[in-house]
């Protein structure tokens, strides 16, 4: 162990954790990006229709299960941007596992040989950890759409719905879900980090808003939110 990595001491340094915190878990979150990049961006480019999820069918209350919006080409490529992501950053920041390190921290810098994601070579433990976050993510994305459906909020095409707290809750927790069960004994889920999870957690919704307002002043959404 590499003794308290996320210290709270004052203002600054709970900021400074929650940045951590922020770019440890960001190539999971970013998963959601993959799925648009090759569930829809690059299946327009190239002219060919993406495989729905859910194949077009309705739920027994008329609605899609999951909608145009979920294809196995952006669960699946949700997952590899993220294990890519993630790989890049053990590449730019290994070895950095102490508070001295944040915000930039080795995602595989606390691996336990016991530890589901080890690998001999880390450079496996980081797409390991970074395509199950990821895919983790996707599933928990699709469970929102889900429930979103039942609620008769659809978004098929370019036509998006308004809801804040499914479009962000569920993949968000399906993420630190898959953490606590997979990656208790890695950076992840060190003990001093969890306060900051919680607070991510939090943030997930303002940030999933920003990020959407950002693409759609520069075009890459129909909608801003």
């Amino acid at each position: 162990m590499v003794g308290e990595l996320f210290p709270s001491d004052s203002i600054s340094e709970i900021l400074l954790n929650i940045a951590s915190v922020i770019i440890l878990f960001g190539p999971a979150y970013l998963a959601n990006t993959g799925a648009m990049l090759f569930g829809k961006w690059i299946p327009d480019l190239l002219k060919f229709e993406s495989h729905k999820i859910d194949l077009g069918r309705n739920w027994s209350d008329g609605n899609r299960i999951l909608g145009d919006g979920k294809s196995w080409e952006g669960l699946f490529g949700g997952a590899v941007l993220s294990a890519t992501l993630t790989v890049i950053a053990h590449i730019l920041w290994e070895g950095r596992v102490t508070s001295d390190n944040r915000p930039f921290l080795d995602p595989v810098g606390i691996m336990p040989i016991e530890s589901f994601a080890y690998h001999a070579d880390p450079l496996a433990s980081a797409a390991i950890i970074g395509f199950t976050l990821g895919l983790s993510c996707m599933i928990g994305d699709s469970c929102g759409s889900f429930v979103k459906r039942r609620r008769g909020l659809r978004r098929e095409g370019d036509v998006s719905s308004r809801a804040p707290l499914l479009d962000t809750i569920p993949f968000a927790l399906a993420i630190f879900t898959c953490t606590a069960l997979l990656f208790e004994d890695t950076i992840f889920f060190e003990e001093s980090v969890m306060p900051y999870v919680i607070a991510l957690l939090i943030l997930t919704p303002i940030m999933h808003r920003l990020t959407n307002i950002l693409g759609y002043k520069l075009g890459l959404k129909s909608v801003p939110y």
